[in-house]
């Protein structure tokens, strides 16, 4: 069986074949991308080395490592990683009526030590899992109940997707000209409208500002350089338009939790 074809086994059948199961699986996703799907169970996906692409409806989730996020049941979505070397580390749950709301919507959250610990207990685990199974069994429900109790609330790593042609041009300008201090007004000129009816327009089609969704842009972009440890702080605060270090760094610990220095910091699960 082709490498492909394995994969496309493994995400369209075998994760759903069995209800009541929970189910394993660890992989590196090699040139591979997960085209659109969905499961009946609720999905815990962790990443390693790089950026996982989640896309979901309108939207494109950002998620980096040492984060995981938590896809609801029924939820169609596309997976792209910004490396061949990312690995991503899944596990999915039966969800029940009964179960809290955060079972029930999408969200990235930081994973801290304990949820770590109890990850890389599973790194050799892989397809279902069952009840009658006294030493997996256990482990994992316990994973699935602390997930609601330490994931306090989603970071912001989400960026729309517009669906007017106008706000799709202003999106490539942007991400061709990152390392410039673009504002509102030249936007506006670049599209022919006024600052007045493209501030409109940005609410009403994705919901946010402009200046907050470029600083999203920038910040996510940010987030790819220092991941691919190329660059200094400096030089990358300089590529995504920002002068000043210090504001850099602080608008990066706003959006993503840790400033730009720290975000390296902590542990890879290695298989043994």
């Amino acid at each position: 069986m082709k490498k492909n074809e394995a994969k496309e086994k493994y995400y369209l059948t075998e994760v759903d074949k069995i209800e009541c199961s929970i189910y394993c699986h660890h992989d590196l996703m090699g040139e591979l991308f997960i085209k659109k799907h969905s499961h009946k169970k609720g999905q815990f996906i962790y990443t390693e080395g790089g950026i996982v692409y989640i896309k979901t409806g309108n939207k494109t989730h950002f998620l980096p490592a040492r984060h995981y996020m938590w896809i609801p049941p029924d939820v169609e979505h596309a997976i792209y990683p910004s490396t061949p070397e990312v690995i991503m580390r899944n596990l999915y749950f039966p969800v029940e009526k009964s179960d809290a709301q955060f079972y029930k919507t999408e969200g990235i959250y930081p994973v801290n030590e304990l949820l770590w610990h109890l990850l890389y207990y599973t790194q050799k685990w892989d397809g279902n899992i069952f009840e009658t199974d006294e030493k997996r069994f256990p482990v994992a429900t316990a994973f699935k109940v602390l997930l609601a109790q330490i994931s306090t609330g989603p970071l912001m790593l989400t960026l729309p997707r517009p669906k007017d042609p106008r706000l799709e041009k202003t999106l490539i300008y942007l991400k061709d000209n990152l390392d410039k201090n673009i504002s509102l007004t030249e936007i506006a000129s670049h599209l022919g409208m006024s600052e007045r009816s493209l501030h409109r327009l940005f609410k009403s089609d994705v919901k946010i500002t402009f200046i907050h969704y470029y600083t999203l842009l920038r910040m996510f972009k940010a987030l790819e350089y220092v991941l691919e440890k190329k660059h200094t702080i400096g030089e990358i605060a300089l590529m995504v338009g920002y002068s000043s270090l210090p504001t850099f760094s602080n608008t990066f610990l706003k959006i993503l939790g840790k400033r730009p220095s720290e975000y390296l910091q902590g542990s890879k699960i290695y298989v043994d």
